[in-house]
């Protein structure tokens, strides 16, 4: 996401400076509000500019979020080699998730040198051309996925649906497994790689991603049958495309697969699916003319044993805010 073109508030700034004065975790604490907007106005040029003051008073947690800020280019420039350092000054002041990351990008070989090689993502497998269905077998390593499960387990809540009618989000039978969805503030370097690595094998822009989502399902929970794009006819999905676009596309990475049953399937076109540890599936929701393609119906089926781990990645067709 390119740096945007306003400065932060110098008198907002300089507020907080005298209310935080020789307190860095507090002004690291109301940054990352402001970057989302939770508890707090949406203002993610003075959230980020209060996190790198904070970062430079030697706060490991401004560190931490300065490499995601880095890696995603929000109040800054992107640099890969930036977040790599911020994370790793984390990892050095004692921050104990920096260490984790940096322990598994470690195994992976993965550094700010490599980036370029892993934004290529592996051979690409054509299932069907219209709908548009692809897949990338080893899209992420075991573990990669094994510590996006153990990031998620403790932070699953009951799953929601998009409430045609009034609008934002409910609870609703048809989809009865959790999730654990990642604003900004609660991602990381690992999963920003993940992002960007998902970026780049759909041919998207990196800004039209929304929050991550890692789906569960334990045995019997579904999602029954569904489209992931947004009807055009009802009212409250129309001003939903109006302001953040349709959702053009869609990617499901398989993050373990020692269950039995819980495929995805697309009853319509006579497909179901069941990847692999760390195969991503991508397909598209729409036709050529932008509207919602119905072939892409489909279901996540419970499963008969064991569990379902999966991260879901929507993208629009438009820019998303900071969120």
């Amino acid at each position: 996401m390119a740096p945007a073109a306003r400065q932060p508030d110098p008198e907002f700034q300089a507020l907080v400076r005298s209310r935080y004065a020789g307190n860095p975790q507090g002004m690291t604490e109301l940054g990352a509000r402001l970057l989302v907007g939770r508890d707090a106005p949406h203002a993610p040029l003075d959230g980020a500019a209060l996190i790198a003051e904070a970062a430079q008073q030697g706060d490991a947690g401004a560190w931490h979020y300065l490499a995601v800020l880095a890696a995603t280019g929000i109040g800054r420039a992107q640099s890969w080699p930036d977040a790599f350092s911020a994370l790793d000054r984390a990892a050095t002041l004692g921050h104990t998730h920096a260490r984790r990351q940096l322990a598994v990008l470690g195994g992976m070989q993965l550094d700010a040198a490599g980036v370029h090689r892993w934004l290529a993502p592996p051979e690409v497998r054509v299932l069907r051309e219209s709908p548009r269905f692809v897949t990338f077998a080893g899209f992420l390593t075991p573990s990669m996925c094994a510590y996006l499960i153990e990031r998620s387990a403790p932070r699953l809540v009951a799953a929601q649906v998009n409430d045609a009618r009034g609008g934002g989000l409910r609870l609703d039978p048809m989809r009865t497994n959790t999730t654990a969805v990642y604003t900004l503030v609660e991602t990381d370097l690992v999963l920003q790689l993940v992002r960007a690595r998902i970026a780049a094998a759909a041919r998207v822009a990196f800004d039209t991603l929304e929050p991550a989502e890692v789906l569960h399902y334990s045995v019997g929970e579904t999602y029954k049958p569904h489209v992931d794009f947004f009807h055009a006819s009802l009212p409250n999905f129309a001003e939903e495309m109006r302001t953040k676009g349709q959702r053009v596309k869609t990617c499901l990475v398989y993050l373990n697969d020692d269950f039995e049953g819980g495929e995805t399937e697309f009853s319509r076109i006579g497909v179901k699916f069941r990847g692999r540890v760390g195969e991503a599936l991508v397909f598209e929701n729409v036709l050529p003319n932008g509207t919602g393609d119905m072939k892409t119906v489909h279901t996540g089926l419970p499963p008969s044993r064991g569990e379902k781990w999966l991260l879901s990645q929507w993208m629009r067709s438009k820019a998303q805010r900071v969120a």
